[in-house]
């Protein structure tokens, strides 16, 4: 047995509530190391010779990464306080007992060698996140690029490649004229980057946040497209920039003007006095050593009021949805603390997602964010699917380390893109290659959390880094690919229709690494679907799925599977 690999600790991560009288343990061990997994758990305070309540539950294996399994159970209990410990037998025959105290060939009969979980404490941390949001899928808005409600000549509105400061004139009004073609999509949630008053076109450096940029419209138009969307279905998340402003906000103007005696001095990390603002002189702290986009120092609490009534304010004029937040991980846990329990005291449906490229788990115990911008998904996705790197059991060991490590009520809300304004086009980092789009199109649409479809993927818009993948939305019909937006839609409906591809428990997955083939079957009640990934250009042959319907061509499979596809039978 590999007791390095053995791992729990009695903490929000491993041991946590589901809701009141419900909880989940999660136990880690090395792969294909372990036979079964045994938890024993009873009442802390209740001697055994007053009342029996000693529990002994089977736990189940959910996932693995390629080195550790996961293994996890759901136990009811109404207590002060539950205390357990864990029984493991490995392939060999070994058995040993797993507690607070270590490893014994025993069931320790010293209730304080055992895991604590308090009851009341751990529901009182349950992991809250908005009811309406598991599993529905995300369409990302660059607004001065997607649409504009005026005339744009074609020359200027389809330029390409484009730069960072081309002036589209896409405006709110705009995104109200295309809610219909969005809505009809098949998404559930528009998410817009900043709208708010800036002198750049990606407005990340804000100088108002209480402001709509004039280029985009009004507070009215603002409140117009969320009530329009709302009337459609569709949700509405703002872009929250508070780890930096623009050197015109007016606090940063205030201390550059007024110095050590500015009464926002301490809402910027100002090196020295006076303050420069020459590039490369510069002498306060920045995001990205970037002059022009100072860092505000949030653990002043007169600046972490400032941004949360920022953030109060448009929820409660416009009505918003929740928040993407920008760089949140360069920010401290204390401020998204307080942030959360301000937010969520008075909207406890509001959605807080930051951005963060890579695993984060300190960030999504239910105490500050609800998801985060999934990149370790981005990242595998493309390896796999669009460059050919990742083997096959390689993405399914990144999703099995993501669903192992990752909060149950996060794992559903993750914003799994393939694609954003930060990133080249999805079809260019294929190559131009389409099938490949597909592929990658599917793995997203196709796995549980929250998809996030970058604009204009759907109709196959192509484009390099940033500022490239900026480019304005494809609206001129013959320059859509009708048949990567049929797709989409395919992908949108059938991800509708059948919950056991998002909500249903892996009963199996396979990977064939020489093959190139991801196959992986979900159960949801009675209801049973295989999913088939193939990112190779060959033919191959499954025989034993012969027979079954390919819901994404409404045709009965004939047990092959040919070139890049994706497949889902039933």
């Amino acid at each position: 047995m590999n007791y390095a690999a053995l791992w729990h600790e009695a903490t929000q991560r491993y041991c946590y509530c589901l809701e009141p009288g419900r909880f989940l343990f999660r136990l880690q061990t090395a792969k294909d190391d372990i036979k079964s997994v045994t938890l024993h758990a009873l009442d802390k305070y209740l001697p055994l010779k007053i009342r029996d309540t000693r529990k002994t539950i089977p736990m189940k294996w959910v996932a693995s990464d390629g080195l550790r399994d996961y293994y996890e159970v759901e136990l009811e209990f109404r207590v002060v306080c539950l205390r357990y410990c864990f029984e493991l037998e490995d392939n060999a025959g070994n058995r040993v007992f797993f507690s607070n105290s270590g490893f014994t060939d025993t069931l320790p009969d010293d209730i304080e060698r055992l895991f604590d979980c308090p009851q009341t404490l751990r529901e009182e941390e349950r992991f809250l996140a908005p009811d309406w949001a598991s599993d529905k899928v995300i369409y990302q808005i660059f607004p001065s690029r997607f649409a504009s409600h005026e005339e744009v000549e074609d020359k200027i509105w389809y330029q390409a490649p484009i730069t960072a400061n081309a002036a589209l004139g896409g405006s709110l009004k705009g995104i109200i004229q295309q809610l219909p073609y969005i809505a009809d999509l098949g998404v559930d949630v528009i998410y817009l980057t900043p709208i708010f008053y800036s002198n750049s076109c990606h407005k990340y450096d804000t100088i108002d946040y209480y402001t709509i940029d004039p280029t985009f419209g009004t507070t009215d138009d603002l409140v117009m497209l969320v009530d329009k969307a709302h009337t459609l279905g569709l949700r509405v998340i703002l872009d929250g920039v508070f780890n930096h402003t623009s050197p015109e906000f007016f606090a940063f103007r205030d201390v550059v003007e007024k110095g050590e005696n500015s009464r926002y001095k301490d809402w910027y990390y100002i090196n020295k006095f006076p303050v420069c603002t020459i590039p490369m002189r510069h002498n306060y702290k920045c995001f990205s050593y970037f002059w022009g986009m100072p860092k505000v120092h949030l653990r002043c609490a007169a600046a972490a009021d400032y941004f949360t009534e920022v953030a109060l304010y448009w929820l409660r004029t416009a009505k918003v949805d929740g928040w993407r937040l920008d760089v949140a991980d360069e920010i401290s846990h204390g401020f998204w603390q307080y942030f959360r329990t301000q937010i969520k005291t008075e909207f406890p449906q509001a959605l807080i997602v930051g951005e963060v490229w890579h695993h984060a788990p300190d960030f999504l115990q239910g105490d500050q964010w609800d998801s985060v911008m999934n990149y370790p998904f981005y990242r595998a996705v493309l390896d796999y699917a669009a460059e050919g790197t990742l083997t096959a059991s390689g993405f399914l060991g990144v999703m099995g380390f993501q669903r192992g490590n990752t909060h149950n009520a996060a794992h559903h809300l993750m914003w799994n893109l393939i694609g954003s304004h930060d990133t080249a086009r999805i079809l260019h980092l294929c190559g131009e290659n389409k099938d490949r789009q597909k592929l990658c199109a599917a793995l997203q649409l196709l796995t549980p959390g929250m998809p996030m479809i970058y604009y204009g993927d759907e109709v196959a818009m192509t484009g390099a880094k940033d500022p490239d993948c900026r480019r304005g939305m494809l609206w001129d019909e013959s320059r859509q690919d009708k048949d990567m937006l049929s797709w989409y839609k395919r992908l949108l409906r059938v991800r509708k229709e059948i919950p056991a591809i998002t909500r249903g428990k892996t009963v199996a997955e396979e990977a064939r690494d020489k093959d190139g083939l991801i196959c992986v079957t979900r159960c949801l009640e009675d209801d049973e679907v295989t999913i088939l990934f193939h990112a190779k250009e060959d033919t191959i042959s499954l025989p034993a799925l012969s027979g079954k319907r390919n819901l994404l061509t409404d045709n009965v499979f004939d047990g092959k599977v040919q070139g890049i596809t994706a497949l889902v039978l039933k």
